[in-house]
């Protein structure tokens, strides 16, 4: 530590200042703890594993469980499987959701907000129609009216008062630790009296300055400065008034799948149409057939006869098979794949698979001339192996792994109407994962 003996008051070009001192005279002081800037602790998230803990719309009642060593559970168990099986508890929500059918954009809204937050929470199904994937718009617009008024919520608000008070204090110590320290050097003729001398703080940090005369006069301190409000910011009490009238415009988008899947899978989900003579909500072979005749554009008139290779039979039978193996779904056209496959739900971790549907006409009936006349894609039109090709590239470049679905379209046949489900188990899904074979990488 170098001593400071200079009579103008300035520190000398050979006097090294030590980083641990707060004065320009090298004067060693005591470091501050409560001066260092303190960590701020991070905000704690939502726990996305409380929220989302059932992957389905569905409540469910699992037995307890049995550990042979222990008695008491096997007589919990059995009480638990009897009282089950006299009064067996619902499943199914108490209310049915409501979806409206929108022929504009050819999906299902969902405008009850507490059916969108069930639907979204409960199997990430659907999105919202002002966001890009959870519906959050309404939290969006509150936090930028907060923002707008006062800079963030109350709690940021005060804790950045406070931040600036505790800097200010430190510099004025700083400051008065400053003053003294020359006073006593000039009153040991190590230095100058000084004339005028003005020590001013930061400005740019919007602290009151501190002027010092010769007089030694105690430092003019506005503390109450660092407390006044904002002149443009208003009360707190009209800010809550704006924010209580943000009416919600954000509805929930169900594809055409995702609500069929809701409604016939799950009955949990009631589909309102906008026009007269369209199915009721609880017809589901009018509404598939409905749902076929939408999922083409131009939209077709809905008939009781429909071709087995159809767009939304073959969507569906894919978006059925995965759901029913766990995985959440959703619409891959951002990555130019029909579908995306999520381990947990999309605030857990990206998609592993990106799924492209690919119709297989294995059937001997699709090799005679009728059923060459009948099928949907010709030989023609089929992929080849550039488009194959430049769609793997994409999916590798995102990380993710392309997943070719062939579905085995049955022959067309008769139908009963009622039997949805016979008309379903007539399709096979195959699966071929297909993965960027690099040369560099794999040799041995």
């Amino acid at each position: 530590m170098a001593e400071v003996a200079s009579t103008n008051g300035h520190i000398p070009e050979n006097v090294k200042v030590d980083s641990a001192t707060n004065s320009a005279n090298g004067t060693p002081v005591k470091p501050n703890h409560a001066g260092a800037p303190k960590r701020r602790p991070k905000k704690k998230g939502p726990n996305y594993g409380e929220i989302h803990k059932y992957p389905l719309p569905l409540t469910t009642h699992p037995l307890p469980a049995f550990h042979p060593t222990n008695p008491i559970s096997l007589l919990r168990l059995a009480y638990t499987y009897i009282s089950q099986l006299i009064g067996p508890p619902a499943s199914h929500p108490a209310v049915r959701y409501i979806g409206c059918y929108s022929q504009e954009t050819r999906s299902i809204h969902v405008t009850d907000p507490q059916h969108v937050r069930a639907l979204w929470e409960m199997g990430f199904f659907g999105k919202g129609t002002l966001s890009r994937s959870e519906p959050s718009w309404l939290e969006r617009e509150k936090a930028r009216v907060r923002l707008k008024h006062g800079g963030g919520t109350a709690e940021e608000a005060t804790n950045a008062r406070r931040e600036r008070r505790r800097l200010f204090k430190l510099e004025r110590a700083r400051a008065e630790a400053e003053k003294i320290e020359r006073q006593r050097l000039v009153e040991e003729g190590k230095l100058d009296p000084p004339e005028v001398e003005t020590t001013a703080l930061d400005t740019t940090t919007t602290t009151p300055v501190l002027v010092e005369a010769q007089t030694n006069q105690p430092t003019a301190i506005n503390i109450q400065e660092l407390d006044r409000p904002d002149s443009a910011s208003i009360s707190d009490e009209d800010e809550e008034l704006e924010i209580n009238a943000i009416e919600n415009q954000e509805h929930l988008q169900l594809t055409m799948e995702e609500a069929f899947f809701l409604s016939y899978g799950l009955g949990v989900l009631d589909i309102r149409w906008e026009r007269e003579g369209n199915p009721s909500a609880q017809d589901m072979p009018q509404l598939l057939r409905a749902f076929i005749a939408h999922g083409h554009f131009p939209q077709r008139e809905v008939s009781s006869s429909f071709q087995p290779d159809d767009t939304f039979l073959l969507k569906y039978v894919v978006y059925h098979h995965f759901r029913s193996l766990g995985w959440v779904v959703r619409p891959g056209v951002k990555f130019s794949v029909d579908y995306l496959l999520y381990f947990r739900g999309p605030v857990f971790s990206h998609a592993e698979f990106a799924v492209m549907i690919v119709p297989s006409y294995t059937h001997p009936y699709w090799s005679t001339a009728e059923g060459s006349e009948r099928r949907r894609i010709k030989e023609p039109d089929q992929k080849d192996w550039w488009w194959l090709h430049c769609v793997n590239r994409v999916q590798s470049q995102v990380l993710k792994t392309l997943v070719l679905v062939y579905v085995d379209v049955p022959p067309p046949v008769e139908q009963r109407d009622e039997d949805i489900g016979g008309l379903l188990r007539g399709y096979k899904v195959r699966e071929f994962v297909i993965r960027r074979w690099i040369a560099n990488r794999s040799r041995d």
